[in-house]
């Protein structure tokens, strides 16, 4: 009895060496690409294999025939539970992982319109078909979501573009015969005799004219872009320049225009087509500002870029509107053409940068023109002769 003791503990320390040993291995098992077959049968072959060694331990104070029939009985039962764990898991796991392998094949070819059979299963196999039949159903509408929207922005893309051929034409149409009605309206103003009454009518006409005039100007340069003549320059210079021509409007309006002085590497950019950005801002800035207020302008760098800001103290832009201020035509202003900003931010995103808006109501407002430091490729300035 004592030997069967010494025995049977001999055995479970030994059964507990090869669990650990399993452990201990379990990252080269699971390195190791193996049947999952295997896998799934090697733990419980492992424990069969002790169960027998503890039966021949066991059965050894018995006869040789009698120890010989419990020990073939033990192993006939052994392959036994072994072949009938291959036939369920054939069945209840490889059955429904070949066929989720062949639905992914599919899936990876674009075709999502595959289901699985095994979702109405009501086990964890079942759980992974109804999540799998889920996520194929997501990615059907999520394709049919993004081919709805590429129609759509190809149409309205097309529908622009039509447009602004057509408003091309338009504003070159209108503007030869705008040049005439100015031209003859000079001429009528200067026969006019001093006494008469039509002389104050004169000056309103031709600011209409020339309201007309910078409408029909905005929108050529809008519908007919032109790439910038990008070259190595100051900034600062650009900036300062455009001022320039700010700085008497700020100052009939009683707003102080502070630039800031500072040295800022050259950047690549067309200096016409920013100063036209920056004078832009300036002047809504300007208008934006009650009298007393006042309109900053302040450099700054990164790594990537260098950044021209424009702020005010004015009555800033609702958060409502914010987000349509660069839309082409949208304006506040009554005398506004609704175009200025718009264009500005054409011209920026030709350079390679982007305009940053801030803005709190009552507090004023800062716009930020960010241009890579970066050399960009020259574009090909392409205008379609009409």
């Amino acid at each position: 009895m004592s030997v069967a003791q010494s025995s049977l503990s001999d055995v479970q320390v030994d059964e507990d060496s090869i669990f650990e040993r399993f452990e201990e291995d379990g990252y080269f098992m699971n390195r190791l690409r193996m049947n999952w077959q295997l896998k799934a049968l090697l733990p419980v072959a492992a424990v069969l294999i002790n169960g027998l060694l503890l039966f021949v331990l066991v059965t050894l104070s018995l006869g040789d025939p009698e120890r010989n029939i419990v020990l073939v009985v033990a192993t006939a039962g052994a392959v036994m539970i072994c072949a009938v764990m291959i036939m369920v898991l054939a069945v209840v796991v490889r059955r429904p992982m070949i066929e989720l392998q062949q639905k992914i094949a599919l899936v990876r070819g674009g075709d999502l319109q595959v289901e699985v059979n095994f979702a109405d299963r009501n086990d964890e196999i079942g759980d992974l078909g109804r999540d799998f039949n889920d996520m194929v159903r997501q990615l059907r509408e999520s394709r049919a979501e993004i081919q709805h929207l590429h129609r759509t922005q190809m149409s309205r893309a097309e529908h622009l573009a039509t447009l602004g051929e057509l408003a091309a034409g338009l504003a070159h149409e209108i503007r030869n015969p705008l040049a005439g009605i100015a031209g003859v309206i000079e001429i009528v103003g200067r026969d006019l005799p001093a006494e008469s009454p039509a002389r104050s009518v004169f000056g309103d006409v031709r600011e209409e004219v020339q309201h007309i005039n910078r409408i029909v100007t905005d929108l050529l340069e809008i519908a007919r872009p032109k790439a910038p003549n990008k070259r190595m320059a100051d900034l600062v210079g650009t900036v300062e320049h455009a001022s320039l021509f700010a700085r008497d409007q700020a100052t009939h309006r009683n707003i102080n225009l502070n630039i800031q002085r500072r040295s800022m590497p050259a950047v690549e950019h067309d200096p016409g087509q920013i100063h036209q950005v920056v004078l832009n801002l300036l002047l809504n800035a300007i208008q934006a500002t009650e009298p007393g207020g006042s309109v900053n302008v302040e450099f700054d760098e990164d790594d990537e870029s260098l950044i021209a800001t424009v702020s005010d103290t004015g009555k800033g832009i609702p958060p409502e509107i914010l987000s349509n201020i660069f839309r082409p035509f949208f304006t506040t202003k009554g005398e506004g053409t609704g175009l200025g900003l718009s264009l500005a931010k054409r011209i920026v995103e030709d350079h390679a940068g982007k305009i940053e808006v801030s803005s709190r109501v009552g507090q004023g407002s800062r716009f930020s023109i960010v241009l890579p430091k970066v050399r960009q490729p020259q574009l090909e300035a392409v205008e379609t002769e009409k």
